[in-house]
């Protein structure tokens, strides 16, 4: 007898769209707000200290590392060898603000696997 595949419920469906549009909505905004901005982002170069340029620091480091991309990557892998929805939702989180923060090659591969997972049979239970 086939093992159901690894399907996330409506509840659990939209708790991910909750975590991927807030994950979304705030890489945006950084992006935006902060690194894209010219004022903010020479303010926060001469050392201007508030959260904001704490986030624009913290994600041109990230971003200069393609850590949102391998994380997100190694995420899903880790996923698409035991599907679970905590994974889940930190891909979706981590390969959202690497899509936006420009790691777009390694992110993408990452919701690529994450897709392929969906096709994966779910845990058995112990």
């Amino acid at each position: 007898m086939r093992r159901p595949l690894f399907l996330p419920t409506a509840r659990q469906t939209n708790w991910l769209l909750v975590i991927g549009f807030l994950a979304l909505g705030e890489a945006l905004y950084i992006r935006f707000l902060a690194i894209e901005n010219p004022n903010i982002a020479l303010a926060c170069q001469a050392g201007l200290k508030t959260w904001l340029c704490t986030s624009w620091q913290l994600s041109v480091v990230l971003f200069r590392h393609d850590a949102f991309g391998l994380v997100a990557l190694a995420i899903a892998l880790l996923n698409l060898l035991r599907p679970s929805l905590v994974l889940v939702a930190l891909t979706l989180a981590v390969a959202s603000f690497g899509v936006v923060l420009h790691n777009v090659d390694l992110s993408a591969l990452a919701l690529g696997l994450l897709i392929l997972s969906l096709a994966r049979p779910a845990p058995a239970p112990e």
